[in-house]
């Protein structure tokens, strides 16, 4: 089913349990998105991946925090996304390579640790995202001290993201004159009593662990934390990385997110990217 008629299915679907104007104020707030699985020969979306080597296009600075390289975690190929994502992102944006400072896999250089403390796991020197053309992107060896992860293909399964529960997306939606201070202090909990079946909506992602734009989840139930108390609501969920065998972040667990102001993202803007991680 194409992106239009999903969403179309979606609201009505929503509709049969919240009513029509409720229903369509809260699909409102639903992002295309995909799920992303380990594929089979033949079911990777395009070059997209965890691991392996960087797609750049030739001459493109590698990125570094104090003089230390980032390492290469993941890369998205939007033109194979592109069909469902519809407007989010400029047209022939290409191909998005995920950096960040590896401080604790096995190959990580003795020094990131220390750079992570000093800079704290928010900052935005820790990551980058870097777009490339896809006609003119290679493979690039990384430089010395950079950690390099076996690839893993990725299949990319399309569908709708809502916003996680404490996510200030909800702030905004009115659930009517009828509602109740409770259900208007805690919205998605409230919809979540409303949405039987839920599991069974059309457009839902099968995975909420690895997942290419849509909306981030945050399982410490949280939102985005961004520089300068930014409003998360003025940015664009790009990726979501949980801990695979080779790499991971945190103590004892944690999620990988960049997210990019929105309009950064609609001008093709990805200098703006940044870490948006969620440890535990």
């Amino acid at each position: 089913m194409e992106p239009n008629a999903t969403l179309t299915a979606l609201r009505d679907f929503c509709a049969e349990r919240l009513g029509a104007d409720l229903a369509d104020r809260f699909v409102r707030l639903a992002r295309p998105g995909f799920a992303l699985t380990e594929g089979r020969p033949g079911e990777a979306a395009g070059h997209s991946r965890f691991g392996g080597r960087a797609m750049l296009e030739p001459g493109t600075e590698w990125p570094a925090c104090d003089g230390l390289p980032l390492s290469l975690l993941a890369v998205l190929d939007t033109d194979a996304l592109a069909p469902w994502l519809g407007d989010v992102l400029p047209a022939g944006t290409g191909l998005l390579n995920f950096f960040a400072l590896d401080s604790e896999s096995e190959m990580a250089d003795p020094a990131a640790m220390e750079l992570s403390l000093k800079y704290g796991c928010l900052a935005p020197e820790l990551g980058a995202v870097i777009a490339a053309h896809s006609t003119h992107a290679v493979e690039t060896a990384p430089p010395v001290r950079s950690s390099v992860f076996d690839p893993v293909p990725w299949a990319a399964a399309p569908g709708f993201a809502f916003p996680d529960s404490f996510d200030p997306a909800w702030d905004d939606l009115d659930l009517g004159p009828e509602a109740s201070d409770m259900a208007r202090a805690m919205p998605a909990l409230h919809l979540e009593g409303l949405l039987t079946e839920w599991s069974q909506r059309p457009g839902a992602l099968d995975s909420s662990e690895d997942i290419a734009f849509g909306r981030p989840q945050f399982p410490t139930g949280s939102s985005p934390m961004l520089p300068n108390h930014e409003d998360p609501n003025l940015y664009h969920h790009l990726l979501q990385l949980s801990g695979q065998d080779q790499w991971y972040i945190g103590g004892d667990g944690g999620w990988m997110h960049w997210s990019i102001p929105t309009e950064a993202l609609r001008a093709g803007d990805f200098t703006r990217a940044i870490p948006t991680p969620d440890i535990w």
